[in-house]
């Protein structure tokens, strides 16, 4: 096994550079592998990581960001442990859809909505607001679909004068005293 440096080697071309990486490659992607696959993980998780790991690598010694106490090979096998170990505890934080389906919740557990004082509140703000806030939250339209529609200079306008209808209703509901309960049933 050889011990490659890439402080040691000249890599600013690139026939030696993609000699070089391809010898990192052969001796530090099979540790990655068996680490990626020890822990749950696929052999295509493994050549993502270790790929993912081989850019930040280059990068750091592009920048001259590399002070390698140790073989670039650990260097580059502790990158690739530190990116598996960050995105499987970000995907073990994360459930598959088909999973979260199996989950059914009893219908009490969401409360209905009393749309008669709701909507009483929204007439309040006005007829423009109402509208301008049922194209966000039903329709689902983007902001630049509602900028569009409604004439807006840009999308962050349209933004802005949601959050203002949003206050309007706010404020409507602190002064009236009214509470989540109110709207429910």
């Amino acid at each position: 096994m050889m011990t490659l440096t890439a402080m040691e080697h000249d890599i600013s071309t690139p026939a030696a550079r993609e000699k070089f990486f391809m010898c990192l490659y052969e001796s530090a992607f099979p540790v990655v592998g068996k680490f990626v696959s020890s822990r749950g993980g696929t052999f295509q998780d493994a050549k993502d990581i270790f790929q993912d790991a081989l850019v930040i690598f280059y990068e750091k010694t592009r920048e001259g960001n590399l002070s390698v106490e140790v073989s670039d090979e650990a260097y580059v096998l502790g990158i690739a442990k530190h990116l598996w170990i960050r995105k499987f505890n970000h995907d073990k934080s994360t459930v598959p859809l088909d999973e979260r389906e199996a989950v059914t919740l009893p219908d009490h557990y969401f409360p209905t909505v009393e749309s008669g004082k709701l909507v009483s509140f929204l007439a309040r703000a006005g007829k423009r607001c109402m509208e301008l806030l049922q194209a966000f939250y039903y329709e689902k339209r983007s902001a630049d679909q509602i900028r569009n529609a409604f004439g807006y200079g840009s999308a962050h306008s349209a933004t802005v004068q949601k959050f203002k209808c949003l206050e309007k209703v706010r404020d409507m509901v602190r002064s009236k005293s009214v509470t989540y309960e109110d709207f429910t049933e």
